[in-house]
């Protein structure tokens, strides 16, 4: 490395925010990158650590450890150190087709692994990567590929959420021709609607992206929901593509089926963020809401996670009357448990930026630990009016399953107008699924192993939360590479791509 005591002399400092009173008053990404001097200094703190557990990507105790992408961290942080941008960037975009995406939404896994982490502060990863592709957007170094030879084969990639888009990438710099279908009216999948514009800019990040995608070859169509759509339906896709690489998502939200789930002002998480970025794109940013809003309610979300950030952060942009979370696990130690050794992700206690604003305005962290939601309340019009939670305890059944048992006396009623369910995801939803007749695995996934991604069907693979689950955006993109590659085997009979 460049700077081999650079982590016994620099600290760790982080790119700063705008404050948290004033950002709620917009939907702009609040994050300021550093200067280039404190960049630097950040970069020279990557430790010359021998064996860096950063871009290693494995599962450990079921939770990515590592960039999954195998990023090559320890390379560019110090390119970074010696002011060599442009080459740090060539490093990054050799196994990251989208690093402004992951540099904004990753949870930094690879942070969490950081040799240096196990007695200090870790690298600041995620900012230097963010840090070098902003500037190579800002000085012009991302720059259209068009392939100089196609190979006449087409390809057609369902879904346009970064496994797509990954795959498209990919398969089209391979040299095949390539058109991706999106149900919605604009591409991004989860990247364009299920994060807020204030993580993720939705003109100045992902359409600038797509658009240089278009320049490059790609070919989108939206507004194709397959498997519903009476013009392309799954047997003219078969017809009139020579592979079909399946990257729709795991969007079947999790629900809670209890009493009086039908009131008005209960909602799935994402119908909430959908419709309010939808709206938002429509209406340019103009301040005002649309009708599924929580302006002046009291409001409940029902879960943790980036959803239920993400819910908390648009809520008070809305101006709700208060948000509070209720979350049914406890709350995270403040430094590792013993159970939790590095390089596992760390399961601490941490303030989101949703938190964060909430705190700000309320005066507390909105989450309320080790509670459950019994029924909600709906008054004689059939409106949402509250919540009926109690306090629980886990503990273990007969069979040594640890379940949740309510602690007598801490039955109450809050009160609610508006309760967004934000429990995660169960699945892919069934129309695809079923009209190409593909198996599936015990979690309702389709079955395609992890390395091969081909389904029962020849010619046919899945890559992404449709193939694995709900999951991070960096372990799509290394689905959507992973895919691109065996489709591209498949087609050829062998294969460069990485």
């Amino acid at each position: 490395m460049g700077k081999p005591t650079g982590f016994m002399e620099v600290t760790r400092v982080t790119d700063a925010e705008a404050a948290p009173l004033e950002r709620i008053k917009n939907w702009r990404e609040f994050k300021i990158h550093s200067d280039e001097k404190q960049q630097r200094a950040q970069g020279s703190r990557c430790m010359d650590c021998g064996t860096p557990f950063c871009h290693t990507g494995h599962m450990v105790s079921g939770m990515a450890s590592g960039c999954p992408v195998n990023n090559l961290i320890p390379e560019w942080n110090d390119l970074i150190y010696r002011g060599r941008w442009k080459e740090a960037l060539e490093r990054l975009h050799k196994t990251n087709n989208f690093p402004e995406f992951t540099g904004r939404v990753c949870p930094a896994p690879c942070e969490g692994s950081c040799v240096l982490s196990v007695i200090e502060p870790a690298v600041t990863i995620k900012n230097n990567e963010c840090a070098i592709i902003d500037r190579g957007w800002e000085e012009g170094w991302v720059t259209a590929r068009i392939p100089s030879i196609r190979t006449g084969k087409k390809i057609a990639i369902v879904g346009s959420g970064p496994a797509g888009l990954a795959c498209a990438d990919q398969l089209n710099q391979a040299g095949h021709s390539v058109t991706v279908f999106e149900r919605e009216d604009r591409i991004g999948g989860l990247l364009m609607y299920g994060i807020p514009n204030m993580k993720l800019d939705k003109e100045l990040v992902v359409q600038r992206r797509v658009n240089l995608m278009e320049e490059e070859g790609i070919k989108f169509k939206t507004g194709v929901f397959v498997g519903k759509d009476s013009e392309w339906t799954t047997e003219r896709l078969r017809a009139d593509f020579d592979a079909i690489v399946l990257c729709c998502g795991a969007t079947q939200g999790r629900d809670l089926p209890i009493e009086n789930r039908d009131a008005e002002g209960v909602f799935m998480a994402m119908e909430f963020l959908t419709t309010n970025t939808r709206y938002q794109l429509d209406h340019h940013f103009d301040g005002s809401n649309p009708a599924l809003n929580a302006t002046g309610k009291d409001v409940v979300v029902i879960g943790g996670g980036d959803t239920g950030t993400d819910c908390v952060g648009t809520s008070l942009r809305h101006g709700c009357k208060s948000v509070i979370q209720l979350e049914i696990m406890p709350q995270p130690p403040l430094k590792r448990a013993a159970n939790n050794p590095w390089p596992e992700w760390p399961k601490v206690y941490k303030m989101d930026y949703g938190q964060e604003e909430a705190a700000a305005i309320q005066g507390r962290d909105p989450r309320h630990y080790l509670v459950q939601t019994k029924r909600f309340i709906k008054d004689d019009a059939g409106k949402l009016t509250g919540l009926e939670i109690v306090e629980i305890e886990w503990a273990k059944d007969d069979q040594g399953r640890f379940i949740p048992q309510d602690v007598p006396g801490t039955l109450r009623v809050i009160p609610c107008q508006l309760a967004l369910l934000a429990m995660g995801f169960t699945g892919p939803e069934k129309d695809v699924v079923e009209k190409f007749a593909l198996e599936t695995d015990a979690r309702s996934n389709i079955k395609a192993d992890h390395g091969t991604f081909t389904t029962n069907l020849a010619g046919v693979f899945a890559a992404g939360d449709v193939r694995r689950g709900q999951s991070l955006v960096v372990w799509a993109i290394n689905e959507g590479r992973g895919a691109a590659r065996e489709c591209d085997r498949f087609l050829m009979g062998a294969t460069n791509l990485p």
